[in-house]
């Protein structure tokens, strides 16, 4: 696509707009938002570079990436209404909308088997536009919240709605959830009593906090949320999520700090940026990776169009590539793959790593289910391509079980993929906070075993798990994939793994990107 041709959001450029202003770019060209895709502002900059180094400590197999968009859609928005009253750290109660970054609030971390209140600070804040629902629960506390917001109840996280049709099943709030917290007692905007400080106290419920209704009031509102620094905060009196997103771009191995995924920001002149760094004389065709960061096939491509441009500059300059993504937009660009393979050699490879829908809704919201991404394998293997799949991560005691992963090797033989490259889950500082916290409320007996495999000899933690389990899941794994026929690809892209290497204490966990 060229970066002089006229986009088809011409005509909805912001303009004058505090929003258009969220992010301080270089190279802003404008601001745009469209209906299609509700909540979110794109801002298309004019990029100076397109190819990316990876830093030397990485031991990835390449050296070169491109990122043609900054920031992920594959999230939902969890939002609230401003009138929404937060929990601040001294006890008294402040309305959502005159929360700004830097306050301390009240949050909620895990100690043993309890969650309990904690300080926290406010990281982010911003608003978007939903359809809104009223949770009123027993003692009279109303909370108004998009569908896809999510309280803690005793039974775990829970949306406040059902999924859209034709997405997998999600745990959703019912007449007989209880929410976690104190609550107000009343509607915010009648409550007046100040809240004693909790910290260090016990994340409880009770039959007062039990949902009495929950209606679709059938319009859309202005909502806000915040990120905070352990994950959660409290809203009205219970403890209610941060986007899910925000808090783990970097366990995600997606942008993290302001590329929000209501703010996408747009490489619009990518490909011809990238056809003259290809045209260098220094350039040696190097391998080049496209999707370690964010997915370039997320849902804003089929309208930027940006990566058919990236493919044809690839192939035609004869530099080697790959493709890492969890969309199943790929297909649209599957006979230009098919051609640049004539060219140059190419690796496409989808992220994969379970075939249970409702656990895969769970740990990875807003995402394609497994059906959509199988079907996608099997487009990409009946064009002629071969296609690896990044089963990562896996996760110990939930998609770990010898017939967990024979089921997960049985779909993909029989989809098609080429090759299947397995690994745990790592846990890094930050992401590890929100994980257990997340383990605690959905699977609570599984917290010690968790603690124990990723326990570090010097005391704490460790990022990776503990050498007995990855030698296990590596058996586990050859086995499977010998069962079903998988044969070691000569392809080194994506190395199959036994066991994971030892990192430098300095490096990133090798876990590739798209979670």
């Amino acid at each position: 696509m060229c970066s002089n041709s006229r986009m088809r959001w011409q005509g909805q450029k912001i303009q004058n707009s505090d929003e258009a202003a969220l992010l301080p770019l270089k190279g802003l060209v404008r601001s745009v938002r469209t209906p299609e895709f509700e909540g979110v502002t794109f801002h298309e900059v004019a990029s100076r570079t397109a190819l990316n180094r990876v830093p030397g400590q990485s031991n990835m197999p390449f050296e070169w990436t491109i990122n043609p968009t900054r920031g992920c859609l594959h999230r939902c928005v969890y939002c609230l209404s401003p009138d929404t009253l937060i929990l601040m750290a001294e006890g008294r109660q402040k309305p959502l909308r005159e929360i700004t970054v830097g306050d301390k609030i009240i949050g909620t971390y895990l100690e043993g088997q309890y969650q309990r209140f904690t300080e926290t600070e406010v990281s982010a804040k911003w608003g978007t536009r939903k359809p809104a629902y009223r949770i009123t629960l027993n003692d009279g506390t109303e909370l108004t919240a998009s569908g896809d917001h999510r309280f803690l109840t005793e039974r775990g996280w829970k949306y406040v709605a059902p999924a859209p049709a034709g997405i997998t099943v999600r745990p959703h709030l019912t007449t007989n959830s209880r929410l976690m917290g104190f609550g107000l007692g009343s509607p915010a905007a009648e409550y007046r009593d100040p809240v004693t400080s909790l910290t260090g106290q016990a994340v409880k419920t009770s039959s007062d906090l039990k949902v009495a209704f929950i209606e679709d009031l059938g319009r859309h509102e202005e909502m806000m949320d915040i990120t905070t620094g352990t994950g959660d905060f409290i809203a009205n009196g219970v403890v209610s999520h941060n986007c899910f997103a925000r808090k783990t771009h970097e366990y995600l191995d997606l942008d993290s700090g302001r590329d929000f995924d209501s703010q996408i920001i747009v490489k619009t002149n990518v490909a011809d940026v990238l056809r003259a760094e290809l045209a260098k004389p220094s350039w040696k065709r190097e391998h080049v990776a496209l999707g370690t960061n964010s997915d370039p096939y997320m849902r804003a491509e089929g309208r930027y169009q940006l990566m058919p441009g990236i493919i044809e500059a690839l192939a035609d300059s004869g530099t080697p590539f790959s493709i890492l993504t969890k969309g199943p937009l790929l297909k649209r660009d599957l006979p230009l793959l098919r051609h640049a393979a004539e060219q140059v050699p190419v690796s496409v490879a989808v992220s994969l790593a379970m075939v249970d829908p409702e656990l895969q809704q769970k740990v990875e919201p807003g995402t394609p289910d497994p059906r959509a991404r199988l079907n996608l394998i099997r487009s990409i293997a009946e064009a002629g391509l071969d296609v690896n799949v990044l089963a990562m991560p896996i996760l110990p005691w939930l998609s770990d079980s010898p017939e967990q992963l024979d089921a997960l090797h049985a779909a993909l033989a029989e989809a098609g993929a080429s090759w299947v490259s397995t690994g745990a889950l790592h846990l890094r500082p930050g992401a590890r906070e929100w994980f257990l916290q997340w383990l605690a409320a959905e699977y609570p007996h599984l917290v010690a075993k968790y603690r124990r495999i990723y326990g570090s000899p010097q005391g704490g933690f460790s990022s990776y798990a503990a050498k007995d389990y990855t030698h296990w899941l590596g058996r586990q794994s050859a086995e499977a994939r010998r069962r079903h026929g998988f044969i070691r690809p000569a392809d080194p892209t994506w190395p199959g793994r036994t066991s994971p290497e030892t990192p430098h204490p300095s490096q990133e966990p090798a876990q590739p990107a798209l979670f």
